[in-house]
């Protein structure tokens, strides 16, 4: 076979492993043959016999062969639904991709449990696999375990999934203790205008590291010579920017202090998560950290990552834009107490139960239950802030909130270069926002949604915004390429579906 019939057959092998859930591993133990040899089939570096196809087709239940690629999937929404009953919030994304980069500081067994099973962890495990990594969903595939090798084989970095993750950034703190030199290619994910790795290399040059961009890589060097003699002071209060130097400093043994620290939810399950590996970590939820390094980490660790409170706004969303009563259990109420003073003040009416732990023993957990309400539009702007603040993933969900209230509402999304643009994306299913600038939208409310056909944001968060109108919207609409909600969220349509909601998913064959 000429090496352009073997990519593009790797290329389906790889798509259908994706959409059956599978890792490289999974459909390795199913072939009876190594991860290596999966993932070498993936990239078309591998002969492979008809035999072989077709035992892998059985394998994914796909019919490789004969209906080839089966294009990206759409969602068909019926709208106009009220949603009713209790849904559980799942683990946090963010928190999930951080604690896969942090298991690369430990030699032992690392196991996680209910792993959020969404596209951007599925990426960061093809990069660990393809890096020599032992990965295996288990219990079900509820849970990952992760055994590292003795020496990590970079030159072997599965470079098309880590282009297609953001989180892998995250790699060049834990990577710069293992070895002197290493490649990484850039990062994707959102696209969400241009993050710099600037303010990740504030901190970590403070560690020996120093880094080239050449040719969509990035060139990494360590001067094993340079220490932090004072404290870290971050340029920017960004949540990788905190994880990349606390997981810079876990394995510099000595005393690291990082200032003007992110202590958003994923920053303190990381912390967490580095106490459990023997890494003493001072003033976790605050704006300075006090980190104790080891220069060496070899422990078997079993840690519960906490619930996502970008997921949680999001169904407290949904229940708002489509005036239903809705229970959103475990939801971590201390990161959305800005967001629910917010919506309180807007006149929702909704309800808390007491508080109590997550699995992972820290984290503080609440069922919240929103009715139907008559919403005013703030007086205030709504705009994001480092936590204890309003959270910059959330802002969002306020557009299509603000939408359903009377009044004008301005959103300052002052952070990221063009998020704010995709949310005018709203005008096509009947909302009223106006583009002030960049990152500056005026809402009027309320709105008469109504059903449209239109291809997917490339942002996350805004893209999840269209979803929930869509549902409020009388008649059918239709998302096309829903690739990148994804990559954050886990069976979303078939959740929202079980309290209610009418979503279909179906590809182009």
């Amino acid at each position: 076979m000429s090496d352009d019939y073997l990519s593009r057959i790797g290329k389906l092998i790889r798509d259908a492993r994706q959409h059956r859930g599978w890792t490289q591993l999974q459909l390795a133990e199913a072939l009876n043959t190594s991860q290596s040899a999966v993932n070498r089939i993936e990239r078309g570096n591998q002969n492979i016999s008809l035999e072989m196809i077709a035992r892998i087709g059985e394998a994914l239940d796909s019919e490789i062969v004969s209906l080839g690629y089966s294009g990206p999937m759409h969602l068909r929404v019926v709208g106009g639904r009220r949603l009713s009953g209790s849904i559980d919030v799942k683990p946090s994304k963010n928190a999930c991709v951080a604690l896969l980069c942090a298991s690369l500081l430990n030699s032992g067994r690392t196991v996680l449990r209910r792993v959020a099973r969404i596209e951007e962890v599925f990426r960061l495990l093809e990069v660990l696999g393809s890096i020599g990594v032992r990965v295996r969903w288990i219990n079900d595939g509820d849970d990952l375990e992760i055994v590292p090798p003795a020496e990590l084989a970079l030159d072997d970095i599965d470079a098309e999934a880590a282009r297609r993750t953001r989180s892998i950034i995250m790699f060049l703190g834990p990577l710069l203790h293992r070895v002197d030199q290493f490649k990484l290619p850039y990062a994707g994910g959102c696209d969400l205008g241009t993050r710099t790795v600037e303010p990740h290399m504030t901190a970590l040059r403070r560690f020996g590291l120093e880094i080239a961009a050449t040719d969509g890589t990035y060139h990494a060097q360590v001067d094993r010579s340079v220490t932090p003699e004072r404290p870290i002071v971050l340029t920017e209060r960004g949540d990788t920017v905190t994880e990349n130097a606390l997981l810079a400093a876990a394995r510099h043994p000595g005393v690291t202090v990082i200032r003007n620290a992110s202590s958003n939810y994923m920053v303190q399950d990381l912390c967490f998560f580095l106490e459990m590996l023997g890494v003493q970590v001072e003033g976790v939820g605050t704006t300075t950290l006090t980190v104790h390094g080891l220069a060496e980490i070899d422990r078997d660790v079993d840690y519960s990552p906490s619930e996502d409170p970008v997921e949680a706004m999001s169904l407290i969303a949904a229940a708002v834009v489509t005036s239903s009563a809705l229970t959103i259990r475990r939801a971590p109420v201390e990161f959305l107490e800005v967001e629910l003073a917010v919506l309180e003040g807007m006149g929702l009416d909704y309800d808390l139960t007491p508080e109590y732990a997550a699995d992972n023993g820290r984290t503080r957990l609440a069922d919240v239950t929103v009715r139907p309400s008559k919403l005013e539009a703030p007086i205030d702007k709504i705009h994001p802030m480092p936590f204890p603040g309003l959270n910059i993933d959330n802002v969002p969900f306020f557009a299509a909130i603000a939408a359903s209230a009377h009044g004008q509402t301005l959103i300052h999304d002052w952070v990221y270069d063009n998020r704010a643009i995709y949310l005018t994306d709203l005008n096509r299913i009947g909302g009223r926002l106006q583009l002030l600038d960049p990152h500056r939208v005026l809402v009027e409310g309320p709105t008469r949604w109504r059903a449209a056909e239109m291809m997917c944001p490339p942002a996350l968060r805004p893209a999840v915004v269209i979803l929930l109108a869509m549902m409020a919207a009388e008649g059918t609409s239709v998302l096309r390429n829903v690739y990148v909600i994804n990559r954050g969220y886990q069976d979303l349509a078939e959740r929202l579906n079980s309290v209610g909601a009418q979503i279909e998913i179906f590809r182009d064959i």
